[in-house]
């Protein structure tokens, strides 16, 4: 710099400004906001269950739409077809513990790790496969059960938290009308664009079933897109005391 003029010396600094300018500009364009895409992720606690499950699956089927399971281990045996269809069928698969016993599964978080490793462990000898399955829910959700040293362990383990932002509430409210299932399906808990749906598909959920349709041609017209959940989306939990 020094052997150089006052007008190579401008010249210079402008050249390193512009490519300072585009190589900020192409790192912002290659770097998705995930906030800024309208896209909901449907997904369904506590199966398999018989004839339920088939009938979410069947609508989902006939909508093309994809959605995620979060699996109870204890409810596999003797439904394992359903968990076969959900797999093939090309839907997420989350770990919801194996027992589903709060007094056991939050006892600790060695107990709660070793429910969602024996459902893994479960789901992989049904489907005779290897699957490495990061993604968890918590029953009841995350609030007031997750710490800092308890998402540091989950972490460490690889593992992905999934709470929701909307809630059909039809966990504990099975008998709403499928109008009612729609209405809350449009209540977001948060201004998010990206939509995390609970609903359920227990033996008391055919409601569900049947506001199933309605809820998706919605959000269709609303200009969303559907996806299933898989080891790149996004983790999504409630904040907790550090």
């Amino acid at each position: 710099m020094k052997n150089l003029n006052h007008l190579q010396k401008i010249t210079l600094l402008i050249s390193l400004l512009c490519l300072v300018f585009c190589m900020t500009l192409s790192a912002t364009e290659m770097t998705p906001i995930e906030s800024d895409e309208k896209i909901v992720y449907l997904t369904f606690d506590d199966g398999p269950t018989p004839k339920i499950t088939d009938a979410v699956l069947d609508v989902l089927k006939s909508h093309d739409v994809k959605a995620t399971f979060f699996i109870v281990g204890k409810e596999i045996k003797g439904r394992e077809a359903i968990l076969r269809r959900i797999y093939e069928e090309g839907h997420g698969i989350g770990l919801h513990t194996y027992s589903h016993n709060f007094k056991i599964i939050y006892k600790n978080p060695e107990s709660f790790i070793m429910e969602m490793e024996k459902t893994e462990n479960t789901i992989n000898e049904v489907l005779g496969t290897q699957l490495d399955i990061p993604i968890i829910r918590f029953p009841g959700g995350s609030a007031g059960r997750l710490n800092k040293n308890f998402y540091k362990l989950l972490t460490e383990k690889g593992y992905l938290i999934f709470d929701w932002n909307v809630d059909l509430q039809d966990g504990i409210k099975g008998h709403l009308s499928p109008c009612e299932f729609l209405a809350n399906a449009k209540k977001c808990s948060d201004k998010s664009t990206r939509r995390i749906i609970l609903a359920h598909c227990n033996s008391n959920n055919k409601n569900t079933c049947e506001a199933l349709g309605d809820i998706i041609n919605y959000y269709k017209s609303e200009g969303y897109t559907f996806k299933a959940i898989d080891a790149t989306t996004k983790p999504y939990f409630y904040k907790f005391k550090k």
